[in-house]
């Protein structure tokens, strides 16, 4: 569990989100990118795993090239709703033969096989944090959480409890689903406090990177976005296209990276959407002004 271990004693951080790209001819072109990220020196990457596994075959081989030839730590996504025990075991199983020990634990959707689904014991991603646990002991786990309150949930405070019961099952720490207001991340952690959670609690920042990619994440993932934000995002595009857009995404994320580093989040996981430019600037513009040092 070498992302679980190594969080507490890293000092603030940064982490970048990596999704495998379906089409293996464009493999090589991400691998370049994520050449050039892993030289920023992250505390690790997380990949992405397809809903109901789709691309899971996809996944476990960025990993280990992640892995065996980058050297970074990696925290493989795992998606369980509609799995069996043996699918888990042997993705598992696969990604410690190639050195990766951490997973984020995630419900998942898109489940095509109904009865699939319902034969599972795979119903939330508490259930795979407890299968988890108890039968791979050397196995970090991370959990997803959300300060704006997942989609699916009634309420905050239900929200808040069922996050509370996947930590209680086996869970070393949380990475959350982005936000934009960074009130809502610190109401999150207060209010898990609260509930005595003392884990730690991953901000999730997305750099705008164009209006196009902002609207389609967005319907993706259900987390809101301020109004003020997305008519300066929309003015920005009317004014000079996606290369403002970008200009704009850089300055609001490096405001709010800072701000969330000055207050004292354990580090920052950024969604880095397959791309480099962005976070190179990123990373070179904070350590500019002391961050991450």
């Amino acid at each position: 569990m070498q992302v679980a271990q190594n969080i507490d004693a890293a000092g603030q951080f940064f982490s970048f989100e990596f999704f495998p790209p379906k089409d293996k001819s464009t493999w090589p072109r991400f691998m370049e990118r994520a050449e050039r990220l892993a030289g920023l020196n992250p505390q690790f990457a997380s990949v992405t795993y397809g809903a109901g596994g789709t691309s899971h075959d996809n996944s476990l081989e960025i990993c280990s090239m992640l892995k065996k030839d980058m050297g970074i730590d990696i925290l493989a996504h795992l998606t369980c709703v509609g799995a069996s025990e043996q699918s888990i075991d042997g993705f598992v199983s696969s990604l410690m033969e190639c050195g990766v020990s951490d997973i984020l634990a995630l419900g998942g959707d898109g489940v095509a096989d109904a009865e699939a689904k319902e034969r599972s014991r795979f119903q939330h991603a508490s259930d795979l944090v407890e299968y988890v646990d108890g039968k791979f002991s050397d196995v970090g786990i991370a959990v997803a959480g959300y300060p704006g309150g997942h989609p699916e949930s009634p309420s905050l405070i239900h929200d808040l409890e069922f996050h509370n019961a996947k930590l209680a099952k086996g869970a070393d720490f949380t990475m959350t689903q982005l936000f934009f207001d960074n009130r809502l991340y610190f109401d999150y952690v207060e209010r898990l406090a609260g509930l005595g959670i003392k884990r730690p609690v991953i901000p999730g920042v997305l750099p705008i990177q164009s209006l196009s990619s902002l609207r389609r994440i967005m319907s993706l993932c259900g987390a809101g976005i301020p109004g003020g934000l997305y008519c300066g995002v929309e003015k920005a595009f009317e004014k000079g296209g996606d290369e403002a857009v970008m200009e704009f995404g850089f300055n609001f994320a490096r405001k709010q990276i800072s701000d969330l580093l000055d207050k004292g989040v354990p580090g920052v996981h950024i969604y880095s959407l397959n791309r480099a430019a962005m976070c190179e600037r990123l990373i070179a513009d904070l350590k500019g002004d002391g961050y991450f040092s």
